[in-house]
């Protein structure tokens, strides 16, 4: 084995190990933002394994349409939607978990019979695949860089927005209530009445 098959295979070890712990993380975590940048972990493991095969447009359009589109749009609508609620219990939810997990097995089964009964046959010569990235690559630094930058800025003002208005303060009912019940009032010095067209007593002129 020559250093570059050793690197090579060490890297897909990594990038395998670290797509299929994001996905364990993506269906296992309660919390729904760490499961959406889990899955961008997910998206940009798949890449590097498309790097590794050679597919640089692949690998290229993995990271701008499924990190740069998707997983974004995701992180946009779990940030603003913000509902506050508890998750109530769901009556006979083993019948659910139990459909699901037998879902899972058959979908590993098939596709591990798919892989073994695949004859992985390889050849040692490498696809060309410079011309077409060679192509994007100056499409989009030359006639499309505004736009691409554009819709970079944007995609940043959006997921700075998302985040400033998911974090905003949460006040509690009790509290406003509350605060609803206590008009806010300015303590005033107590005045005397006079009658119309009447002198002040002898007490106010001194």
């Amino acid at each position: 084995m020559t250093l570059a098959e050793g690197v090579q295979l060490v890297s897909t070890i990594i990038l395998s190990v670290m797509m299929i712990g994001a996905a364990i993380g993506v269906v296992l975590l309660s919390n729904i933002v760490y499961s959406a940048f889990l899955l961008g972990g997910v998206f940009i493991s798949m890449a590097g394994l498309y790097l590794l095969l050679n597919a640089d447009f692949v690998a290229t359009a993995q990271v701008l349409i499924y990190v740069g589109a998707v997983n974004v749009l995701i992180l946009f609508a779990i940030m603003l939607v913000n509902k506050r609620q508890d998750f109530a219990p769901m009556p006979k939810a083993w019948v659910r978990r139990g459909a699901t997990a037998m879902v899972c097995a058959g979908l590993f089964a098939l596709l591990s019979t798919m892989v073994l009964a695949t004859p992985w046959s390889f050849s040692t010569t490498v696809p060309s695949s410079a011309g077409a990235i060679k192509a994007i690559g100056r499409h989009f630094f030359t006639d499309f860089l505004l736009p691409f930058e554009l819709a970079s800025v944007l995609l940043l003002m959006a997921l700075v927005g998302a985040v400033i208005l998911a974090r905003r303060e949460f006040i509690p009912e009790s509290a406003v209530t509350d605060l609803q019940a206590t008009p806010l009032t300015l303590p005033e010095r107590p005045r005397e009445l006079v009658p119309v067209g009447g002198t002040p007593s002898q007490e106010e002129s001194k």
